[in-house]
């Protein structure tokens, strides 16, 4: 029979000295030197053992005449859950602003330093406060677009200071200009074809700054839908010569991955999701990351479930490589566009670099 973690007072002790936060809320110990009682990973210095007692709760140390500790603060939350608390509280804050709170204003509405604030936020988030304001103005002018008197009056109410800057920059905010994402698309050319590879059909999408979509699947008439869902009212021109290259060279890719894709890419998505989407080409082909080990990349460690969110939006299959995440006991999980794919793509990747490889070996030995 298996003995419960820190059942006995050496067992207790050793967490204290190692600092163990996985014995938080299991136990107290309490410093009679000092009279207060504290978590198993405080960071006070450490007490001397015959001065330490342990508690099975925070009620059974104050009962027997102690305090809590104003370091690691044992009669409130853990510190972990504190620190996401508030995050959350300045990611509302950012999104009730009518205008983009600066940076020392929400460290001082949420009780902290303006350094400590930026550290904590992007470390929960894996964006800074600025990125995500941002990201924020962005969704509430998309949202605003369709219902607002005209484009200017979205603008404004979204949070932007001009109008021109905006113009801008809107190609890289939204797409399109702002009257065409009002609309739908409207106006907004976007070319597509739909080829045959060995994992089925591969639909290739393009506006005018490069490839917005690669989708594949069994039915090329879905994959058409989807497109048309995405822009219903943009104009999709298909069937048109030239762009079947473009479609032959996304195909050459799906058909060996590893050798990438050269053409222009428009990618469009929230400052965390473009995060995890570079962070994803930069895996070399025939590698493989965890979500964990990839949240750690985008300086989110404990966002696994956050990045598997941005890797399940990713419209552009292969160019993006979310197919080489993996789950920490390095099987195969969910893909977007089917686990047999992400397999048969893995297996070729794996197979283009063996054979990338054994040839290197055969040029170095005939040197």
């Amino acid at each position: 029979m298996s003995q419960t973690p820190y059942a006995s007072d050496e067992q207790r002790w050793a967490a204290v000295q190692q600092r163990d936060a996985n014995a938080d809320g299991v136990f107290y110990y309490s410093v009679r030197s000092t009279g207060v009682y504290c978590r198993p990973s405080c960071g006070a210095r450490a007490a001397l053992r015959r001065n330490v007692a342990f508690h099975d709760s925070r009620e059974a140390a104050e009962q027997a005449g102690f305090r809590p500790c104003l370091r690691c603060k044992p009669d409130q939350p853990p510190l972990a859950e504190r620190q996401r608390a508030l995050v959350a509280q300045a990611c509302r804050l950012i999104a009730a602003a009518g205008q983009v709170p600066d940076l020392d204003t929400l460290a001082a509405a949420v009780g902290v330093s303006r350094f400590h604030f930026h550290r904590l936020f992007k470390a929960h988030t894996g964006i800074t406060p600025k990125a995500y304001a941002a990201a924020e103005r962005t969704r509430r002018l998309q949202d605003g677009l369709a219902a607002a008197p005209s484009v200017t009056d979205a603008i404004y109410a979204a949070g932007f200071n001009s109008s021109g800057r905006f113009y801008a920059q809107s190609p890289g905010v939204l797409g399109m200009t702002p009257r065409a994402f009002r609309a739908g698309g409207s106006g907004a050319a976007i070319r597509f074809a739909i080829g045959a590879s060995t994992l089925g059909a591969i639909l290739v999408a393009s506006t005018e700054r490069g490839i917005c979509a690669i989708l594949m699947g069994d039915d090329p008439d879905a994959l058409a839908r989807d497109l048309q869902d995405r822009f219903p009212h943009a104009e999709l021109l298909g069937a048109e010569p030239d762009y079947e290259q473009v479609v032959a060279r996304v195909v050459a890719m799906v058909e060996a991955p590893g050798i990438g894709l050269d053409l222009p890419l428009d990618v469009r998505g929230t400052a965390f999701q473009q995060r995890v989407w570079q962070a994803l080409r930069a895996i070399p082909a025939g590698s493989t990351v965890s979500y964990a080990e990839l949240a750690e990349r985008v300086g989110l460690p404990n966002g696994a479930r956050a990045v598997a969110g941005a890797c399940a939006a990713n419209a552009l299959a292969v160019a993006v490589p979310c197919h080489r995440v993996v789950r920490n006991d390095g099987a195969l999980s969910g893909y977007r566009w089917g686990v047999e794919r992400k397999a048969a793509l893995l297996e070729r990747e794996g197979a283009q670099c063996g054979a990338v490889e054994q040839q290197e070996e055969v040029l170095s030995e005939e040197r």
